[in-house]
């Protein structure tokens, strides 16, 4: 899963500076004011993920999850287990549930971010 600088796409540029809480007013050139602030993640520029649940671990607060190539973190598909965000994104799934989601590579690891049921 190694970068190299060619692979970096604006997305995850904003998903990395969002991370690192540097994300701010952007100003654009000739512009006095500041233009709308950059998002908090980058999941609205991030096409969602098909998967299918495998298991639910609430009391941990993680999914297992058959997903298809997830492009914003440059990872074919496989089966892993995620942490979720939300503890109530858990409480929408059961295994077997087909899904679409986003997932972040965060400072505590890959978190899922978004989660819809596939076909929405």
């Amino acid at each position: 899963m190694r970068k190299t600088l060619k692979h970096i796409t604006l997305a995850h540029l904003v998903g990395v500076i969002a991370g690192l809480g540097l994300a701010g007013p952007l100003q654009a050139a000739g512009q006095d004011e500041p233009t709308a602030a950059a998002p908090a993640t980058a999941a609205s520029a991030v096409d969602m993920t098909d998967g299918e649940i495998r298991k639910v671990d609430k009391d941990n607060g993680k999914l297992t999850i058959k997903h298809g190539d997830i492009k914003n973190l440059d990872m074919p598909g496989m089966t892993m287990v995620f942490k979720v965000k939300d503890p109530a994104m858990l409480d929408k799934v059961k295994a077997g549930d087909k899904i679409r989601f986003v997932v972040e590579n965060t400072p505590s690891g890959f978190t899922v971010t978004e989660l819809v049921p596939a076909g929405k």
